[in-house]
């Protein structure tokens, strides 16, 4: 299948069948003040997922069933996991998935635990079916290990809630880096992490893949609200020397940028969200403030480092746990936030 960022602005055959018609509320619920409210809130998450293979410390891995994830992260109001007040999500921004294949999985398993059909949710991937690269990604059973050497990122979204037009989906855009052996020299040294700029040798020659951005722009059907989503995952050269493309040390120096077609969709947009594994710590909250966007969650999310961030355009909820849910059965950490329109 061919790679959804190798077809023009708009992912055509894919966006073709996105549209969906909303289901009308019952009669019950049209009568429940709170959950009419309720509908009024876009619920967004975003974590690194590692393709639903957890790392150990003891050299393990232990494989996460997508059920067991998503028990693991969504919320209720409150900040609490597996209640009956959790909410069928809108948008999970995800890093670390292998494909369209398992982002698809993943979306159907999420459709079939709130009792919606298969294709509810929906998903966009920045790579179809990457290529694999790696060795071991410390596991040691090699078959857990192999199952993260395919990644990508990808959004999740609810066509219940939100539709999506053939046009409204970005190309790809490269994270910058800084190769092995190259000198930093305040980001004079940085680069885009693609070809002929990505790793040497065979094995990890497809690794710059795990890093290319996606977004696209949603529209609430109820209310008819531009939404625009991004999902990011940054190298982990970002963490030491903070690279967005050519001598360029990124927004803030911190290796993130936001590429030009992605741009202009967030430009047409209303509420924004940008679901981010940096690799680097210390991203201010005021980052993305150009884009009218703040981070939210100031907890770690990655062992004792915070290097996912969730920055939103939106009128966000307080949350009695800092937008960073710890059940999370992920290495990292899944945000959240609540956004009313």
């Amino acid at each position: 299948t061919m790679s959804l960022h190798h077809r023009s602005r708009g992912a055509t055959a894919l966006a073709a069948a996105l549209a969906l018609t909303a289901s009308t509320p019952s009669i019950a619920q049209a009568h429940e003040a709170p959950a009419a409210a309720a509908d009024r809130v876009l619920r967004v998450y975003n974590n690194n997922i590692e393709n639903l293979v957890r790392n150990n410390a003891d050299g393990t891995c232990t494989r996460i069933s997508g059920p067991d994830h998503l028990s693991s992260m969504l919320v209720d109001d409150n900040g609490r996991t597996g209640t009956s007040g959790v909410r069928a999500p809108d948008l999970l921004i995800v890093q670390q998935v292998r494909g369209t294949g398992q982002a698809t999985a993943y979306a159907d398993q999420l459709s079939a635990k709130f009792g919606y059909p298969a294709g509810t949710y929906r998903a966009i991937v920045a790579w179809d079916d990457p290529e694999p690269w790696g060795s071991t990604h410390k596991c040691s059973q090699q078959e857990l290990g192999d199952l993260k050497k395919k990644q990508t990122n990808g959004i999740v979204y609810n066509t219940r809630t939100l539709s999506l037009a053939a046009g409204d989906i970005s190309k790809y855009w490269s994270a910058g880096w800084l190769k092995p052996g190259t000198a930093y020299a305040g980001g004079a040294g940085c680069t885009l992490y693609k070809p002929p700029d990505n790793d040497d040798g065979v094995t990890n020659a497809y690794k710059w893949k795990r890093t290319s951005a996606i977004a696209a722009r949603f529209t609430i059907r109820e209310t008819g609200t531009t939404v625009f989503a991004a999902t990011m995952h940054l190298p982990e050269q970002n963490g030491a020397n903070a690279c967005a493309g050519a001598g360029y040390t990124g927004i803030a120096n911190t290796g993130i940028h936001v590429g030009a077609d992605a741009t202009s969709l967030l430009n047409a947009s209303t509420i924004r969200v940008i679901g981010i594994d940096a690799n680097r710590t210390n991203i201010a909250p005021a980052t993305l403030g150009g884009f009218g966007m703040t981070g939210y969650g100031a907890k770690a999310t990655s062992g004792s480092r915070k290097i996912d961030y969730l920055f939103v355009k939106g009128a966000v909820q307080p949350s009695s746990i800092d937008h960073t849910v710890s059940s999370t059965k992920s290495n990292h950490l899944a945000l959240y936030g609540f956004i009313t329109f």
